[in-house]
C-alpha cells in the first residue's frame, strides 16, 4: 500500500475480497471516511442510499435472504447507529448474516459525553451476540473484518464492527508483499488472518437416524412442519412426505420453499395459517420438525398427543418448541435423504386420505372467502388475482400487518418465486426497503410488493424516493407495489376484538387518508387507483407491463376477517363478537362478515 492509503480504504479493500458488491446505509459525519474511500476505489462496493437508517438495514436483511450472502450495512454514530436496530433485530430473528459498520466519534473524545457519543457496545450486545468490536487499531481492521464476516455467516446473524472516525483516517498498515499477498509483520499482539469461510455438510448419527426411523415407522398419522432450514431440501422433503403419506405443513418462513400444489401440502400453520394446516396438526399422532423454531405452539398438536422428531442444523433448537423425542442434528437434505431410505413401507392410505380432503376443502374455503362482496375490495381477492398475475421469475416482497394473512391464505406461489418479510420480528415497514434489495440484487427480474397503507406510510413512502432515484438503472423496470388502502391498522384493530374483546380504538387505528397513486405519479412513477373488483385484472395486466414500476392503491375493506384458522377460530368467534357489537354501528358490517367466514368453515368442514 501507498502512504496516502487509510484505514478506510483498507475496509473497502477487505469488502471486495468478501466479494461484497452493495453496501447499504446513510451518510454522516461519522462515516464520511468509509464513503469517501468507496468513492476514490475503482472495485468498491455500490453504495446505496436509503432515505433512513432503518430502511437501509431491512435492506441489507433483504440481500441476505435474497441472494443466500451477506448482507452488509453502514451508519455514523449516535442517531444513525441507534436507527439500525431494528432491521439488525429482523436479521437476528429470522437468521440472517449482515454485517454492521458503524462510525463512533474520535477515541480521544470517548467517555466525555461528546455530541452524538453513545456507548454502541451496549447498545448493540443483544442483536450482535456473536460479534461485536470495536476497531481501535489499524493493524486490527483486516482480522476483525474477517471474524465479522465468518461469525455472520456461520452463525447467520447480524454482528457489528464499530469503526472510530480518527481510526478510519490512521493511515492503513503495511499488509502486501511484493507478490501480492498479504504478510504483514510478525510480532506478538499483530493476529494475522485471510478473507476465507466455507461450510461442511453435516449428516446426523447413525443411532440418532435409527431411533428416529422407528419413530416414524410406528405413526399412523404423520405430519410434516417445515421451516426455512429445509430451503435446500425441496425434492428430499417431498420424497419423504411421499414415502409416509404425510401432510405437510410450513411455517412462515417455510411457505416459499414447498410447492403448495402438491396435494399433501397443506399450507401455513398459526395464527395467520390454513385451515388444512390446524386440522392436520391437530389430528397427527406423529410430527417431524424440519429446519423450523416456529413460536406458534398453540397451534401444534398437544403435548403428549404425538411423537416428534426434529431435524435441525443448531441443536440448541432440538426440542424448543415441542417435546420432541428424538433429535438429528445435520443438514436437512442429508437428514431427510437418510430417513427416506431407511424408514418402511405401509398402508396408511386413510390418513393420506384425509389429509387430502382437508387441502382440498381449504381450497375451496380460500376461493370463496375472495369472493365475499366487500366494501371496495375484498383484499384476499387482491392477493388472489397478483399471484394470478405474477410471472414465474417475480421476487415477492410482504410487509408485515394484515398483507401477511392475505399472502398465507391466497398466494400458492410456484416455488421459483422467492418471497420474504420481517416474520419472526414482524416489523411493519420492511415492504418496499425489501422490494428494493430484491431488485438491486436481480435487476432483470419483476419484483412485488404487497403492503397495507399503515405500513407503507411508516417506510415505504420515503423509501418510494429511493425507487424513483433506482429504477432506470435497471435492466427490466418491472415493480409493482400493491398497496391494500383501507385505512386501518386492521391487523391490530381485529387483535384487539380477539384477544381483548373490546372495540376497535379508532384514535390509534385510524389511517390518515393519502393519495398513493397520486403521489406515485409525483415521483414519476406509474400510479393506479382501484376501487372496483372489475377493475384489479386490468390494472395488473398493466403494471406487469408497464415502462417503469407502478403503484397500484387498491382501496379496501378494513372489516375482512382475520379469523384464525378452525378449530382455534371457532374459540375465538365469541370474543370478535363482542367487540365488534361494542362498536355499534361500526361494527354491524364487520359482524356480517365475520358470520359469513365463519359459515364458509363450518360448512367446508362439516
Amino acid at each position: 500500500m501507498t502512504d496516502d492509503k487509510t484505514v478506510a480504504d483498507l475496509v473497502v479493500e477487505r469488502l471486495v475480497a468478501w466479494d461484497v458488491e452493495r453496501i447499504y446505509g446513510y451518510a454522516g459525519d461519522g462515516n464520511n471516511p468509509l464513503l469517501g474511500a468507496l468513492q476514490r476505489s475503482d472495485v468498491a462496493p455500490r453504495f446505496m442510499r436509503a432515505r433512513h437508517e432503518e430502511s437501509a438495514a431491512f435492506m441489507a436483511v433483504a440481500e441476505g435472504k435474497y441472494s443466500g450472502g451477506v448482507g452488509v450495512v453502514t451508519s455514523t454514530q449516535g442517531p444513525g447507529a441507534a436507527h439500525l436496530i431494528n432491521g439488525l433485530y429482523d436479521a437476528k430473528l429470522d437468521s440472517v448474516p449482515v454485517v454492521a459498520l458503524v462510525a463512533q466519534q474520535h477515541t480521544s473524545a470517548l467517555g466525555s459525553d461528546y455530541q452524538q457519543e453513545i456507548d454502541l457496545s451496549s447498545v448493540f450486545a443483544d442483536v450482535a451476540g456473536p460479534f461485536m468490536q470495536t476497531v481501535v487499531a489499524a493493524e486490527q481492521l483486516p482480522m476483525v473484518i474477517d471474524r465479522a464476516f465468518r461469525s455472520a455467516l456461520t452463525h447467520r446473524t447480524p454482528v457489528v464492527v464499530v469503526i472510530p472516525h480518527d481510526v478510519q483516517t490512521a493511515p492503513a498498515p503495511e499488509l502486501a508483499g511484493d507478490d501480492g499477498q498479504e504478510h504483514g509483520v510478525q510480532e506478538h499482539g499483530v493476529v494475522v488472518t485471510a478473507p476465507e469461510w466455507t461450510h461442511g455438510v453435516v449428516s446426523p448419527r447413525e443411532d440418532d437416524v435409527a431411533r428416529a426411523v422407528e419413530v416414524l415407522d410406528a405413526g399412523e398419522r404423520v405430519a410434516i412442519l417445515a421451516g426455512r432450514g429445509m430451503a435446500g431440501a425441496r425434492q428430499e422433503l417431498m420424497d419423504l412426505a411421499e414415502r409416509l403419506d404425510a401432510g405437510v405443513t410450513m411455517s412462515l418462513l417455510g411457505k416459499p420453499y414447498v410447492d403448495e400444489s402438491h396435494p399433501l401440502v397443506g399450507g401455513t400453520m398459526g395464527h395467520l395459517g390454513t385451515t388444512a394446516s390446524a386440522r392436520i396438526l391437530q389430528n397427527c399422532d406423529t410430527l417431524l420438525i424440519v429446519g423450523s423454531n416456529d413460536p406458534w405452539t398453540e397451534f401444534y398438536p398437544r403435548p403428549g398427543q404425538a411423537r416428534a422428531v426434529q431435524i435441525d442444523l443448531d441443536p440448541s433448537h432440538l426440542a424448543n418448541r415441542y417435546p420432541v423425542e428424538v433429535g438429528l442434528v445435520g443438514d436437512s437434505a442429508s437428514a431427510l435423504r437418510a430417513l427416506t431410505e431407511r424408514v418402511g413401507v405401509r398402508d396408511r392410505s386413510a390418513w393420506r386420505g384425509d389429509v387430502e380432503t382437508w387441502v382440498g376443502q381449504w381450497r375451496e374455503i380460500s376461493r370463496e372467502r375472495a369472493e365475499v362482496p366487500a366494501r371496495g375490495l375484498n383484499p384476499e381477492l387482491v392477493a388472489r388475482r397478483l399471484c394470478r398475475h405474477m410471472p414465474h421469475d417475480s421476487r415477492l416482497a410482504v410487509d408485515v400487518g394484515s398483507s401477511v394473512y392475505h399472502y398465507v391464505r391466497q398466494m400458492d406461489l410456484p416455488t421459483s418465486v422467492p418471497a420474504h418479510l420481517s416474520s419472526t420480528l414482524a416489523s411493519m415497514g420492511c415492504g418496499i426497503p425489501y422490494a428494493i434489495a430484491a431488485k438491486a440484487t436481480a435487476p432483470g427480474r419483476p419484483v412485488v410488493v404487497l403492503a397495507g397503507d399503515g405500513a407503507v406510510q411508516m417506510l415505504g413512502i420515503n423509501e418510494l424516493i429511493t425507487v424513483s432515484e433506482a429504477w432506470p438503472g435497471w435492466s427490466d423496470p418491472t415493480m409493482v407495489v400493491v398497496v391494500l388502502c383501507n385505512g386501518d391498522l386492521a391487523e391490530v384493530s381485529w387483535e384487539q376484538r380477539e384477544t381483548e374483546s373490546a372495540p376497535r380504538f379508532a384514535p390509534s387505528q385510524d389511517v390518515p387518508a393519502f393519495d398513493m397513486a397520486g403521489y406515485a405519479r409525483l415521483l414519476g412513477l406509474r400510479g393506479v387507483r382501484v376501487e372496483d373488483g372489475r377493475q384489479l385484472d386490468a390494472a395488473l395486466e398493466e403494471a406487469f407491463t408497464a415502462d417503469r414500476p407502478t403503484v397500484i392503491e387498491a382501496v379496501a375493506d378494513p372489516d375482512i376477517p382475520l379469523l384464525p384458522p378452525f378449530p382455534h377460530g371457532r374459540e375465538m368467534l365469541s370474543s370478535m363478537r363482542e367487540g365488534l357489537r361494542a362498536e355499534g354501528d361500526e361494527g354491524h358490517h364487520g359482524l356480517v362478515l365475520l358470520e359469513e367466514y365463519a359459515r364458509i368453515e363450518e360448512e367446508r368442514f362439516t
